[in-house]
């Protein structure tokens, strides 16, 4: 899909056909979108299917009439009926005439463009369109890391009494997408240090605070990420000891009880024998059944407070 917006008045505008200064929007584009645009924009096609490849690194390189900025965006993905994150690549030509970003699937980092909640916004100024990019997916970096920080927390309340590996999952789940936006981060990273080499854009004073907040805010983001990833990791290690430790005190409980209630069986076992019943305590006595009960039941309670007293319940 390819939509077209333009800066029209001060306000953003979805156009119908591209015209000079535009946004070229291409979300998971077809082959004969792809070839459209590489031949209207003279922009080699491989530059524009490398954000197709989920895999593709981070970089920037300069062509004769064009520049590709690509960077790892995240995303959410659902697995196992729950929404799980993950990184996929964005690319950002900028051209003489226009600004294109390609992507596998609409995301939240341009959303806010198209809808025009994003201030000092021009489609004519590429250098701060691509900062004010890459700004705002620093800051969603940053807003999914909370959540996952707030997740990791409502898994460890529930974990304190869990026997089962299902929170250990969600945990395993969650350090897995803290190193994929560890590893995207730290090549975003990179990326910004090329940029500010990169003569080829050309960069306004105005945009300096700008570019220095997009910095920041990254490398927030690999911090907060490392240490959430640290924190994720020792978790587990010590949640694998409780969730041992917890089964094991279900058995021992159950071995306990399993002790108790053998002293009776025992005693009625024996009394079921076929037997002379002249050689058995209390046959003869119209009470001996009560008694024998008795016996039993008085049996196992001296043995339950002596297993109380060394704690085994």
């Amino acid at each position: 899909m390819i939509r077209y917006f333009r800066t029209v008045d001060g306000v953003i505008r979805q156009i119908q056909d591209p015209a000079d200064g535009c946004w070229v929007a291409m979300t998971n584009p077809t082959t004969a979108e792809v070839f459209r645009i590489a031949e209207m924009y003279h922009i080699e096609v491989d530059d524009l299917r490398a954000p197709l490849d989920e895999e593709e690194r981070s970089r920037i390189e300069v062509e004769d009439g064009y520049t590709l900025i690509l960077v790892d965006i995240p995303m959410i993905e659902e697995r196992n009926d729950k929404d799980w994150y993950g990184t996929i690549p964005l690319a950002i030509i900028v051209t003489d005439t226009a600004i294109l970003t390609i992507c596998l699937e609409d995301t939240p980092v341009l959303d806010r463009f198209m809808e025009g909640r994003v201030r000092s916004f021009y489609t004519y100024m590429k250098t701060r369109f691509i900062l004010q990019i890459l700004h705002r997916n620093a800051s969603m970096y940053l807003h999914y890391l909370r959540i996952i920080d707030k997740k990791s927390e409502q898994v460890e309340e529930k974990l304190h009494a869990s026997t089962r590996n299902r929170e250990l999952i969600e945990l395993l789940e969650l350090e897995k997408s803290l190193v994929y936006f560890t590893t995207s981060l730290r090549s975003n990273e990179i990326v910004l240090e090329k940029l500010l080499k990169t003569d080829k854009i050309k960069k306004y004073p105005e945009d300096t605070d700008l570019l220095e907040d997009v910095i920041i805010e990254n490398k927030q983001a690999i911090e907060m990420a490392n240490i959430y990833s640290g924190i994720l990791s020792g978790m587990m290690d010590a949640f694998a000891s409780v969730i041992s430790n917890n089964l094991n005190i279900v058995m021992k409980y159950l071995a306990t009880v399993t002790i108790v209630m053998s002293i009776p069986t025992m005693i009625f076992s024996a009394y079921g024998m076929n037997v002379d019943p002249r050689g058995m305590p209390f046959a003869g006595s119209a009470w001996g059944f009560l008694i024998v009960i008795c016996i039993a039941l008085l049996i196992s309670l001296i043995v339950t407070i002596i297993f109380s007293k060394k704690k085994l319940f």
